[in-house]
């Protein structure tokens, strides 16, 4: 319906008003409406859209007087449809990331924990896992299944100090859990958030709003309370898991500071993220541990487990690169809250599985320690917005 209404104001202190409406192309459900109706019936299940028509303001030569015109216009029923279903399926994918996401996450915990309980080495262990991820990148990448990023030295110099403390947080995590339970490791990283905030606060002067630093109390109390009463304790696994998260923070602000400006997909930016990280942690895993070493614990384990080790390694290794890279696809879908509290719920997936998985010994105390962490990391997501 496209209707024109016309207002008339003599001056600006009457108080009565005049209006006038034509028709033009009416449906025939309204066609018999006669010209003294106020206004035409209009369809209750569409919204009027006003349009202001500039160009049709005129000024009449006697003063204090002017005509406004303006047109109205009902929205196609189809296009609020079209909007509706478009606002569902985004919905629908964004759903999807995240499931795709804890399940694959999961998956990888367990394989991983599997690996490090019969081949206690996490440098060689850390080393797959990129070296596997950039393997499957390569083939994208020439099978087109992929576009290849499109990159220049900025870029890589850019990237290097994120890619460092990638390998940092990513190598100390794997040490941690190679030591402890994937539950206790998982406990100790949801204490991130105040890494982030002391570091902002204290090297880069940043400031958050009171809520922020009320949100850090229930965190760090409840990762205290998680160390105190852990029953399988180990200094090691608990450094390790520290070292992650403060590596991850400054990830983070690498990767802000660094790469602005840089137009890379979220999957191409992780794949360059984990060759770069390859190839600076190759030469550290063989000083560390080294190829001797391995042998012997690759034969160990072998005889242990049987073939069935092979399958672990591999699993392993393709679902952290998995996992990893929908999470940065991810982000190219949702806002930074929605990936917050979506990475607090993929903790809690990782803590209960891995109890039940792996039939870990958890102390009451130990749980509320948990809870009360992972609620914090929930309530610094939110102040933080």
């Amino acid at each position: 319906m496209i209707l024109s209404f016309k207002y008339t104001a003599s001056s600006p202190l009457t108080s009565s008003a005049a209006f006038s409406c034509r028709k033009h192309l009416l449906p025939p459900s309204i066609q018999n409406v006669q010209q003294s109706t106020a206004l035409p019936s209009l369809s209750s299940q569409k919204p009027i859209y006003i349009i202001p028509c500039t160009q049709n303001i005129t000024l009449s030569t006697k003063p204090r007087r002017k005509v406004i015109e303006c047109h109205a216009y009902e929205a196609d029923k189809s296009q609020t449809q079209a909007a509706g279903t478009s606002e569902a399926a985004q919905k629908l994918k964004i759903g999807l990331y995240f499931a795709t996401w804890w399940a694959l996450n999961v998956v990888f915990n367990i394989y991983n924990k599997k690996v490090l309980n019969a081949f206690p080495y996490p440098w060689l262990t850390s080393t797959l896992s990129l070296a596997a991820g950039s393997l499957i990148m390569f083939i994208s990448w020439a099978t087109r299944l992929a576009h290849p990023p499109k990159v220049n030295m900025d870029f890589w110099k850019a990237l290097f100090p994120v890619a460092v403390a990638h390998t940092i947080g990513h190598v100390a995590a794997t040490v941690s859990m190679s030591k402890v339970a994937v539950s206790f490791t998982h406990i100790i990283k949801s204490g991130e958030p105040a890494f982030s905030v002391l570091v902002s606060r204290f090297l880069l002067g940043e400031s958050f709003p009171i809520p922020v630093y009320l949100s850090l109390v229930p965190i760090i109390g409840g990762c205290a309370l998680a160390a105190v009463t852990e029953l399988n304790f180990n200094m090691i696994g608990f450094m390790g898991a520290m070292i992650s998260n403060l590596a991850f923070v400054f990830r983070n602000i690498f990767s802000k500071k660094g790469m602005k400006g840089m137009s890379v997909s979220g999957m191409n930016y992780y794949a360059c993220l984990s060759i770069l990280s390859l190839l600076i942690l190759t030469p550290f895993a063989i000083v560390v541990e080294g190829p001797k070493m391995w042998a012997v614990g690759w034969q160990t384990a072998l005889s242990q487990i049987g073939p069935n080790f092979v399958w672990w390694v591999v699993a392993q290794s393709v679902f952290y690169h998995l996992y990893n890279q929908v999470s940065y696809m991810s982000l190219d879908q949702i806002s930074p809250l929605t990936f917050s509290i979506g990475n607090t719920m993929k903790r809690i997936s990782v803590i209960v599985s891995s109890i039940l998985i792996f039939h870990t010994p958890i102390h009451p105390s130990n749980a509320l320690g948990a809870a009360i962490a992972i609620l914090g990391t929930f309530f610094y997501s939110q102040a933080k917005q």
